[in-house]
């Protein structure tokens, strides 16, 4: 099977352009390949529908940033909806669903019905999402964790079955369009004369007529009520990031396919510890005596404490490393670092004995940095600040 190509290189845009080129290019893309322009080229339909897969992810800013990070394998899998990014599958029916915030109804999209070749299709009428804030621990987002939840959501009414009608069944075909939710129209568009199928006036798209509402739900076949969702977030998540559970969300009015629930990862700060990726920052402050000698320290991880070497001549600055205490990559592969920042205490305040000491220091050449010396320790403190 051929590899795919480059989103950016599909569209032919630059991969900083901004969102009004990456709209414009697809748009030109989509009138080139059209398939009332090109009928019965399947080559041409490939590309269109190509052009498509690369605009719906460009085009959104949380499915552009995975992909700039990750390309075709966008994160991992085992998450519903929110780990690896499988674009491909894209339907003719998928794709006009673009069409009605591109070109304004140009190629058929109207009131939720498509035209592609003089196919004609009903789009199914779907509930809205659900958004969600998760606060987690960094000990959390190290390990992964199940969270269960009560969620106040709309569901389809038991009682008329989602129908919006009595009992289910007061109701009667719609008059206008015998039942088929369509009106057809025929409309002039730069291809030449397209025919489209439009929402009938009368039902509003759902092919008949209630003659009796619900009680239950008022006639719009959906109720609001608390619903328990569990679900399982991948280790390694960043703030910021949004999970998606497919079919959680609200159910639609009088029938179609359920919203999404959005799941947003709110890291909480931890006391000690500075996230930096997939490593963890700690800012160890070493006393002049252990700097000077060497020692042994205790420092906190993400999983609990460990004992830490110091070597002595230690230099404020300098960096030492517990390699795999960080946090898991979300792809599945290696682990971070945990990254010790060494700072040394200078007290302000000493007695006489202390004072006494220390001058008794001064003025002794292993106390006084020779300039290869200083050389040395500019260089290594000089990186921290590029």
């Amino acid at each position: 099977m051929a590899a795919k190509r480059d989103y950016y290189e599909v569209l032919g845009v630059d991969k900083n352009a901004d969102e009004k080129a990456i709209k414009s290019a697809y748009r030109k893309k989509a009138i080139q390949y059209h398939p009332d322009k090109n009928p019965g080229d399947k080559e041409a339909e490939e590309k269109f529908k190509e052009a498509a897969e690369a605009y719906d992810v460009l085009s959104n800013p949380d499915k552009r940033a995975k992909y700039d990070q990750f390309g075709h394998d966008m994160g991992p899998q085992g998450f519903p909806g929110g780990g690896g990014f499988h674009a491909g599958g894209f339907s003719m029916e998928d794709i006009f669903s673009q069409f009605g915030d591109i070109f304004g109804g140009a190629f058929g999209n109207m009131g939720g019905f498509e035209s592609a070749g003089g196919r004609i299709r009903r789009r199914q009428r779907r509930g809205t999402d659900l958004r969600i804030k998760i606060k987690l621990t960094l000990e959390e987002i190290a390990t992964g964790v199940t969270k269960t939840l009560k969620i106040p959501t709309l569901v389809k009414c038991s009682y008329c079955n989602g129908t919006g009608a009595k009992d289910g069944t007061a109701y009667t075909t719609c008059p206008t369009c015998n039942g088929s939710g369509t009106v057809i129209r025929q409309q002039q568009t730069m291809f030449g004369i397209s025919q489209s199928a439009v929402e009938c006036p009368q039902c509003h798209g759902e092919g008949r007529i209630i003659t009796e509402k619900c009680g239950h739900c008022h006639g719009e076949g959906v109720v609001r009520q608390e619903e328990t969702v569990s679900f399982s977030i991948p280790a390694g998540v960043q703030d910021g990031q949004t999970l998606t559970m497919r079919g959680k969300g609200n159910a639609a009015t009088r029938g179609g396919a359920n919203g999404d629930l959005l799941i947003v990862i709110e890291e909480i700060k931890h006391p000690e510890l500075i996230r930096d990726g997939n490593d963890v920052i700690y800012n160890l402050m070493l006393d002049i005596p252990t700097a000077v000698l060497g020692g042994a320290v205790e420092v906190p991880t993400i999983t609990g404490r460990a004992r830490l070497k110091i070597p002595a001549g230690t230099q404020p600055g300098k960096v030492l490393r517990l390699r795999g205490k960080g946090l898991p990559s979300t792809d599945g592969y290696g682990t971070g670092d945990e990254l010790i920042n060494v700072m040394v205490y200078i007290p302000e305040k000493l007695t006489d004995d202390e004072r006494s000491a220390i001058e008794g220091l001064r003025g002794k050449p292993d106390m006084t940095p020779d300039d290869s010396t200083k050389n040395r320790i500019f260089s290594k403190l000089r990186h921290i600040f590029e």
